[in-house]
Order: C-alpha cells, then sequence, then structure tokens
C-alpha cells in the first residue's frame, strides 16, 4: 500500500531507503531515494551505468561536498517513461537535462536553487503554470520542440531574475508576447529570446525598446492571426544581434536600423512589409545574412555588399520593387508618391496595387492620369493617420487632391501653394490645425471638420502669456473657490432631494436591525429622511470604505423594496441577467424605482460582491444626466439590492433588437441619433469629465436605458475600473462581451479609454444595421458585425444595403448614416491610437442632432432659398448665391437613393 501511494515502481531496496529517510530525516537518503525513484520511471538502462547505493558515483549525476545532488544530466540517452514528481525533493539542485530522450507524461516541480533547465525535445504534454515561482536563480531554459498542451507564457516567469536565456520554440505557447520580457521587467541580463514555431497573436511589446535582448527569435506563428502589427520597436534595441520575425503578418515599413552595429542575422521573409527598404539595412556593419522575399516591399531593389547572403527573390516572392534590376532606382515620379505615403507608413492598400515604374501606365490606387501626367490624388476614406508631406508639390501637373475623412494630424504645407494647376484641395475631417496657407485665386479649400484649423500657438503675443503668469496664483486660488461652492452647492441639493423622495416612505418606519453579517447587529436608528443616523462601520468583502461617508446614509431596509416590488413578484420583473434580476417598483410616494437584486447563492461569492460594491463606489462619485443615478442599497443577509431612478423604456436592446418579439415600434434615425449623442456625453464624462478617469468595459444595447422621452442614460456600472491617478494605460482582469470587446483588450487585459470607444463604435454599427455584434444566424464570414461592417463601408455601391431597412432614407438621412458610419469605423479602428476620443464623438455627433431649422415655413424669393431645408443645403445654396459653388459635398446619397428608391419602413 506504501509502495503504490509513493509511486514507486523501482527495486524494494530504493522503497526500504525511502521509508527509512522519512524515519531518520536523512536529507542524503532523501536524495538518494529521490534518485531510485527517477532511476525506476525512466527505466534507465546498462548504458547509464547507475549502480550501486551511492548516486553520487552514477554517471550523469554531479553532487556537492554535502554529497547532495546538484545536476542531473541525462540528454541524448534514448530514455522513455515519465519523471518522477519526488523530483521536487532534490532541493540542491541546480542543473537538470534530459534533452533528446522519448519522456513523456507531465513535467514535474523542481526546487527553486535551480539554474540551468534543459529538456528540449521529448515529449511532456503538460508544463505547470506556476513552475518558475520563486526561482530567482534560473538563468538558462530551453524547453524546444516539446508538444505542450496550449498554454501562456506564464507570469510566474517575472521571479527568474537571474534569465538570460529562454528558448521555448515549439511547445504550444499562445496568446500574446507579456511586456515583462523589456527594459523595465525583471530580466536585466536577458539575452536570447526564442518563441519561433508557436500560437502567438498580437504585436511585439513596446517594452522590448531598449533591453538588452541579442538574439529575437518569433518567427513562424501558426495562429490565425498570427504576430502583427509593426516592427517600429526594432529601431529601439540596439543589442540586437540576429533578428528573426519571418512567417507572420507584421505590416509597415522596416524600421531604420542605423544604431544597430552587432546585427549579423535578419529574417523578415513572408510578412507583408511595405515602404522602401532603409539605406541603415543595406549598410549595417555586421550584417551576414538578410532575407527579404514575399513581402510587398517597394522602391528600388537593394544591392547588399559582397559576402552578405541575400534571400530577396523577386521572380517569385511578391515584393513590388519599381524595377527587377538590382540597385536601379525607380523614377522620380514613383519616388515622389513612395515619399508622400513615407508618413502615413506606407499603407499596406497602396502597396498591393502599386507596381511598376509608372503609376500612369497601371492602375494605381488612389492615382488618377490624364495625358500621361497625374491629375488626381484621392486618398479620401482610407483610414491614414500621419502628416501632409511637403513633397506633393513634386508632382506639378496635381489639378485636384483629396485627403478628407482621415485622421491626418499636423499643418497644410506651405509647399502646395506652389502647385501651378491646383484647383481643388479637400482635408476636411481630419485633425489638422494651424495657419491656412494662401492659395492662388480660383483654388477651392475644404477643410471643415478640423477643429483646431487656423489656431496657432505662435501666433499669441508674448504679453499675453506674462500677464497669464502673474496672475497664475489669482486665477488658480478663484477656481479653487469656485470648485469647492459648486461642490458643496451640489451635494446640499442632492442630501435635500434623497430626504424629501424618501420621507413619506419611511415615516412610519423608524428602526431596523442591521445584519450581524455586515455590522454589530445593534438597532440603528433612522432620521424622518431615510437617513442612518451615526456611523454604520459595514464589512462586505475588503470594500468596507465603500459604504462610509455618503453610501453610508443610502442604506434601505429591504422592508421597504419588498413592498415597493410586491415582494418581488414575477409581474414586476424588468428584465434578467447574469448579474441577477430586475424589479420595478413604486414607493410610498409614488416615486417610481428599478431594483436590481443580485444573483443570491445563498452566501456572498467574490464576483458579486466586487461588482455590486463597485456599482456603488463609481455612482456615489459620480453624476450626470447620462449615467443612471443610483436611489439606494440594501444589504440583507445574503440579499444585495441597488435602487436606481426608473427608466421605463427599458433597454435599447428591446428596441433596436428585439422590437418585434417586444411588440415595439422600430426606432426612427433621429432617436437613434439622439440615443448615440447621450451615452457618447455620459461616456465622455466618465472618461475626462468627472474628478478620476472611469472605463465602463462593458458598453452595449442591453446597458443603456431609456426613458419615456427616448433619452438613454448608461448603466450597469460593476465592471467599471478607475484609472490609477496619472495613467492612461494599465492591465486589469479580462472582463465585458465579446463582440464589444476592443481586440487589444481580448488579447493583453491592456485597458485604456479607448476600449470604451471601440465597444461605442459596435454600438453605432448595430444602430445603424440593427444587426447583433455576433449573430451566429449569418453565414460564417459575416456573424462578426464589425468585420462585416468594414468591408461594407469600402465598398460604397453596397454601403446603402447595409442600412436597417425599418429606417425611412432620405437624402438628409442618407448623409446623415453615412457620418455616422465613418464614424463608428473610426471608433473600431485595430489600434486603440487610431481611434477618436469620446470627446471627438460627441462633437461629430452633436451637429447632426443639433441641426438647426427656423420655427416656421418660410421661402425667400428674392435668394430663392428654402428656410426649411437643411442647415448644410441651406449652407450649400447660399455659397452657389455668391457664386462661389464648389462647397464640400455633404452628400452623394442622391445616387443611391435613385438607385434604390424602393427602400422604405415596412
Amino acid at each position: 500500500m506504501r509502495k503504490h501511494e509513493l509511486g514507486f515502481g523501482g527495486p524494494l531496496f530504493y522503497d526500504l531507503l525511502f521509508i527509512l529517510c522519512f524515519l531518520v530525516i536523512s536529507i542524503k537518503c532523501q536524495d538518494a531515494a529521490v534518485m531510485g525513484v527517477l532511476k525506476s520511471t525512466i527505466n534507465a538502462p546498462d548504458s547509464l551505468e547507475w549502480i550501486g547505493e551511492d548516486v553520487c558515483k552514477w554517471r550523469h549525476v554531479v553532487c556537492d561536498s554535502s554529497k547532495r545532488v546538484k545536476a542531473i544530466q541525462i540528454g541524448n540517452q534514448n530514455l522513455r517513461g515519465t519523471l518522477p514528481k519526488e523530483l521536487v525533493m532534490l532541493t540542491a539542485l541546480t542543473r537538470f537535462e534530459c534533452q533528446d530522450n522519448n519522456l513523456t507524461g507531465a513535467f514535474p516541480y523542481l526546487a527553486k536553487s535551480l539554474q540551468r533547465l534543459i529538456i528540449h525535445d521529448n515529449n511532456f504534454n503538460l508544463f505547470p503554470t506556476d513552475f518558475f515561482k520563486g526561482m530567482s536563480s534560473l538563468q538558462e531554459v530551453r524547453i524546444d520542440n516539446v508538444p505542450f498542451s496550449q498554454w501562456n507564457i506564464p507570469n510566474s516567469l517575472k521571479d527568474c531574475v537571474a534569465l538570460q536565456t529562454f528558448s521555448a520554440q515549439s511547445t504550444g505557447l499562445a496568446g500574446t508576447i507579456p511586456n515583462f520580457f523589456g527594459k523595465d521587467g525583471p530580466f536585466a541580463g536577458l539575452v536570447l529570446l526564442a518563441l519561433s514555431d508557436n500560437f502567438l497573436e498580437g504585436g511585439l511589446p513596446a517594452s522590448f525598446a531598449g533591453s538588452s535582448i541579442e538574439n529575437l527569435l518569433v518567427n513562424g506563428q501558426n495562429s490565425n492571426s498570427k504576430l502583427n502589427g509593426t516592427l517600429a520597436v526594432l529601431s529601439k534595441m540596439v543589442s540586437l544581434k540576429q533578428i528573426w520575425a519571418n512567417g507572420n503578418s507584421f505590416t509597415g515599413p522596416i524600421p531604420d536600423l542605423a544604431h544597430h552595429d552587432q546585427l549579423y542575422d535578419v529574417n523578415l521573409r513572408d510578412n507583408q512589409l511595405t515602404g522602401v527598404v532603409p539605406p541603415s539595412l543595406v549598410a549595417l556593419p555586421s550584417l551576414k545574412s538578410v532575407s527579404l522575399t514575399n513581402n510587398l516591399l517597394q522602391g528600388s531593389p537593394p544591392m547588399f555588399k559582397n559576402g552578405v547572403g541575400v534571400d530577396n527573390n523577386m521572380d517569385r516572392g511578391r515584393n513590388q520593387y519599381c524595377t527587377n534590376v538590382v540597385g536601379q532606382s525607380c523614377s522620380p515620379l514613383v519616388n515622389v508618391l513612395l515619399s508622400i505615403v513615407q508618413p502615413f507608413g506606407y499603407p499596406l492598400n497602396f502597396a498591393q496595387s502599386w507596381q511598376g515604374n509608372d503609376p500612369c501606365a497601371n492602375r494605381w490606387t488612389g492615382i488618377i492620369c490624364s495625358g500621361g501626367n497625374i491629375s488626381v490624388i484621392n486618398f479620401q476614406n482610407m483610414g491614414l493617420s500621419g502628416t501632409i508631406c511637403p513633397c506633393f508639390a513634386g508632382i506639378t501637373s496635381l489639378t485636384k487632391l483629396f485627403l478628407a475623412n482621415n485622421n491626418l494630424t499636423g499643418t497644410i504645407p506651405e509647399e502646395l501653394a506652389t502647385l501651378p494647376h491646383l484647383e481643388e484641395l479637400d482635408v476636411s475631417n481630419n485633425h489638422i490645425y494651424g495657419k491656412v496657407p494662401s492659395f492662388r485665386e480660383g483654388v477651392e479649400l475644404k477643410y471643415e471638420g478640423n477643429p483646431d484649423i487656423g489656431k496657432n500657438e505662435q501666433t499669441i503675443p508674448s504679453n499675453v502669456g506674462k500677464a497669464n503668469k502673474n496672475n497664475t496664483p489669482m486665477i488658480i486660488g478663484i477656481t479653487i473657490l469656485v470648485v469647492i461652492i459648486l461642490v458643496v452647492g451640489v451635494l446640499i441639493l442632492v442630501k435635500f432631494r434623497r430626504k424629501e423622495k424618501y420621507k413619506g416612505k419611511l415615516q412610519n418606519q423608524t428602526t431596523f436591525v442591521v445584519p450581524p453579517r455586515y455590522g454589530d447587529g445593534n438597532v440603528v436608528k433612522i432620521n424622518s429622511g431615510g437617513h442612518v443616523e451615526g456611523n454604520i462601520s459595514l464589512s462586505l468583502s475588503s470594500a468596507q470604505s465603500v459604504y462610509q461617508g455618503e453610501a453610508s446614509n443610502m442604506l434601505i431596509p429591504i422592508q421597504i423594496l419588498k413592498e415597493a416590488t410586491n415582494n418581488f413578484s414575477e409581474g414586476n420583473i424588468l428584465g434578467k441577467g447574469g448579474f441577477g434580476t430586475v424589479y420595478k417598483g413604486e414607493l410610498h410616494d409614488g416615486t417610481k424605482i428599478a431594483v436590481k437584486r443580485m444573483q443570491s447563492t445563498g452566501f456572498v461569492d467574490q464576483k458579486g460582491s466586487s461588482e455590486f460594491t463597485s456599482e456603488i463606489a463609481v455612482l456615489t462619485r459620480v453624476r450626470h444626466r447620462n449615467l443612471v443615478a443610483l436611489l439606494g442599497f440594501c444589504l440583507d443577509g445574503s440579499e444585495r439590492l441597488l435602487v436606481y431612478e426608473c427608466m421605463p423604456q427599458g433597454a435599447l436592446s428591446r428596441h433596436l433588437i428585439n422590437w418585434k418579439e417586444e411588440g415595439l415600434k422600430p426606432l426612427e434615425w433621429k432617436i437613434r441619433l439622439n440615443i448615440a449623442l447621450d451615452v457618447a456625453r455620459g461616456v465622455e464624462y466618465l472618461h475626462g469629465l468627472a474628478q478620476q478617469i472611469f472605463i465602463h468595459r462593458d458598453l452595449k444595447p442591453s446597458n443603456i436605458l431609456l426613458g419615456n422621452d427616448m433619452r438613454a442614460k448608461v448603466s450597469d456600472f460593476g465592471l467599471v475600473r478607475l484609472a490609477p491617478e496619472g495613467k492612461t494605460s494599465f492591465q486589469t482582469r479580462l472582463a465585458g462581451t465579446f463582440g464589444y470587446m476592443a481586440p487589444e483588450y481580448a488579447a493583453t487585459g491592456r485597458l485604456t479609454t479607448k476600449v470604451d470607444v471601440y465597444s461605442f463604435g459596435v454600438i453605432l454599427m448595430e444602430m445603424i444595421t440593427g444587426r447583433k455584434a455576433l449573430d451566429d444566424s449569418q453565414p460564417e464570414e459575416n456573424i462578426h458585425l464589425v468585420t462585416w461592417f468594414r468591408k461594407m463601408l469600402i465598398n460604397k455601391d453596397s454601403f446603402i444595403t447595409t442600412i436597417d431597412p425599418t429606417i425611412k432614407v432620405d437624402e438628409e438621412t442618407l448623409w446623415s448614416i453615412s457620418t455616422v458610419a465613418g464614424l463608428a469605423g473610426h471608433c473600431c479602428a485595430r489600434e486603440p491610437h487610431q481611434r477618436p476620443d469620446m470627446s471627438h464623438v460627441v462633437n461629430v455627433l452633436s451637429p447632426l442632432v443639433q441641426v438647426w431649422k427656423p420655427s416656421e415655413t418660410n421661402v425667400n424669393e428674392a435668394d430663392e432659398i428654402d428656410f426649411d431645408m437643411t442647415l448644410p443645403e441651406a449652407l450649400e445654396r447660399w455659397k452657389q448665391f455668391e457664386g462661389n459653388s464648389h462647397i464640400i459635398d455633404v452628400t452623394s446619397s442622391s445616387e443611391y437613393l435613385n438607385a434604390n428608391n424602393t427602400k422604405s419602413n415596412p
């Protein structure tokens, strides 16, 4: 029986020896016994020469002066079997090697004293995720070519502060590369990081910059998305000697490698890299091998120095060099166009179509030629970011330049004003600032939608700055005083209104007992306003402080809530979810309330407690007309109840997705716009207008509630996270709803306000299409709304088919929908920095909702302007009347309407 329990399978001698070890507590005996177990489980062959009682004399075993086993080196011995869990008892072990064998099963824990672990090329199937915990002496890990079940790079690896080599190629690693490998991580001496042939996704961590890594091998990932993003961080990894990033989905240009004097091996083939091969790569002094085949590289084929092994096959590879002759220059026109797109990061869609050495001989994206010269450049609606290059001026034949509806920054270059044939320049709806250059008469300029256009800080007179500086203390003092007065006034008003609201409902009930689970069980007095007198010390989880101050005055006895909801009757249910059930109720004074009864399992579970305390913590610190107000809460045994203002029309999802099942009418487009603006304003407040930054994490239609006036408020703050002071990005536990979850958050757990922006973009797409974020009833390629919507948004001819057929589409409505669709696309951009802030979202939506119209219909016959038309239409007509008919085209929807005149509300 004892033998079975210990898992012994060796000679009886070692079984007895092991038992004796425990009896006399002999560490030396313990090591000998463990070695005996190991000999048995690996079926040690005679060639291993593990003979005799003194294990320190066994081949491939090293002991220290105290006869403790410090090294086991049994690699390449054709061993079969498993490793016993008793190996962890070799507490002096510093080196374990068993590479190139046929060992199977789960890999066991080893002692914290370990310095080298070399186990590659075996058949283990499981590796403990906390194996590395406490291994502060570990320097080398080589676990390549082992078929472990898929696992992530464990956080416990951070304990290995002495780590120099981590090689885990073909080991089933999944997820993303953690940022703790970088300069600011625990590994000051990490030299080799090899993660090839796994299932990793996401980008190279920005924390790699400045690291000590010399050999970085991340090639050949097998996941669907593979490693992606740009290689920009390589330019700051100046210790690099070797980089293998081949066989992934990296995009953008090869970065500048001017400071990489030791870099000798560069393999970047089989990606989607674009742009010109940088001269710094060609000039690397130590370069011995370079591989660039099968990318989308542009410009002239690079000529490397003699002795460099080059894999840059231009016949079979898909690089888009302008010529097949190595070292031959491109035409001046091609060079100018490549310079133009360099500040945009050499976009992939350009590289895919820009072929050859003559832009007018082939069909280049965005390029229109006339008579063999470029006459029009149309880069509208391409999601471009970056600045406008002055080199546009090098295309002297240019007549029209369209850059509208992108994410461009910087200023309009003065050089554009020198273009001799320019007739029209459109940079509207970007983030351009600064002075508009003086173009010659007759050039049509469009720069609407750039809030900072014309603003130039350098034009501020110097004396203004001095005045501001001298008055700074006074201004700060006045500001603080005003803020204090406003805050005190608001608190007094809120407290007074709450007293009045609860005065009637509590006038007949003056005491209740705080349940022993949350307090001391003493009788607590409640005043006529419904507020608890004295201090109540509650202890729900670790959030005791949440219930102090104002929150402690919001406790409501459960008897009142039972009466208000008819004892939580089925007929009073407003909705159900994973959190529990929401009931409608009415207090004695007629106040309508909504009571969220958290799901109860007979005890206060940690997750429920966390969400309960989070809602109270958030809603007692923020107040906004577009956030659902918390009126109070109740704790009674395992019961946890939250009391909100009532939103009679329920969740947006009822009216947007489930309106037929609910027996409701579909929402008109103007109502949808109002709802979108309300939500945007609520989230804008959370992100930047409250005292601290709050991130909702679970924005979706079921968490947007509507009043009888169909105005919206954001609800459900159980997953809200407060950004640490001074930080706009931080790591957190993954939470939220798939379909609305930003890709970088789902992949890394990295949280920023842009996570909420992405979710809001999905909601806008749902409002436009009437489709759910994830719809299993659709074909496989269309299940994910964002992916499908992006494809449809690119194709203008098919875009109108995406619009919810219940929306009545006229010309004005289509223009509005198109604008919101573009905004939704930006909000759901793959990279967080490409998404707008919520303040920008509000600025885009506000004019759509608040379009000015006069109170009476009137036609001024003198000017022939119908003042009942929309403001954009009136502006168009006015411009035409003034002799300037070239105004921004507010809509191109007439074509759509003519082609789709059957589309109407059923």
